[in-house]
């Protein structure tokens, strides 16, 4: 179900979009600044060898960073494209799908951060005094490489999950498949299918469809049996002899 202070298709987009960028603005900020904090720490703690091995390392970590939200934008593209169709039942397998690409491509980048950090800080032309602590950042920030993607990898599941709450209610094991061959026939997840519910109870304000129950539970017929056992508690209920009923 779409929450409609945060859902994009609906409404005046520019006040939501607006809310939506300045977290977003400010995780890109944050994501630029790694490299000037480790230059600012260095800078006052370190040697100028070390600054020139910060310098040259952020440069390849901001890189790699570069190329992994590249890769992440498809994730964006797909989660849009599914929330405008109403079809937000597709998102969690795009989601899945993308934690495990991700997850390879988080090992290969490991493997070469780690493994050739060395000919990686040669091949950025670091200078000679300061190639052993550049190939050291590096490892550093390819050992963390892991917790770069996945911080990526979450941003883009932010927008689904600001636009989506999850409902849990319990059926019968009968009705459930029932209504999966039905939802199947009709080309709908059962997700699908509780959500045009659920808009539709939203929008009548009322269940869309008849809701009757067994007239025996009617207020009339309790009344009725009530002032039955009273009048037996009484004692002036009569009763009468009569041949017993049979089913056919």
């Amino acid at each position: 179900m779409t929450n409609d202070k945060a859902d994009f298709t609906q409404g005046n987009i520019l006040k939501k979009l607006v809310a939506f960028m300045m977290p977003v603005l400010g995780a890109l900020i944050l994501q630029a600044a790694y490299g000037a904090v480790d230059l600012l720490v260095v800078g006052r703690f370190g040697s100028t060898s070390g600054l020139s091995a910060v310098s040259t390392g952020s440069q390849i970590l901001n890189l790699v960073t570069f190329v992994v939200i590249q890769f992440a934008m498809g994730i964006t593209v797909l989660i849009a494209r599914y929330l405008g169709e109403k079809r937000p039942e597709q998102i969690g397998s795009v989601i899945g799908g993308a934690a495990i690409v991700f997850t390879m491509i988080s090992v290969v980048l490991f493997i070469v951060m780690v493994g050739f950090a060395h000919p990686i800080s040669v091949l950025m032309q670091a200078p000679e005094e300061a190639v052993a602590l550049t190939a050291s950042y590096v490892r550093i920030c390819g050992s963390g490489i892991f917790f770069i993607v996945a911080y990526t990898i979450s941003k883009k599941g932010v927008l689904y999950m600001s636009q989506s709450v999850n409902v849990n209610f319990k059926l019968d094991a009968d009705v459930k498949k029932s209504m999966e061959q039905v939802c199947s026939e009709l080309g709908l997840s059962m997700s699908a299918a509780f959500t045009i519910f659920a808009k539709k109870v939203g929008r009548e304000k009322r269940i869309p469809f008849e809701v009757s129950v067994d007239p025996f539970y009617s207020d009339s017929n309790i009344r009725y049996l009530e002032n039955i056992v009273r009048d037996i508690k009484d004692g002036k209920a009569h009763f009468a002899e009569h041949d017993l009923i049979e089913e056919d």
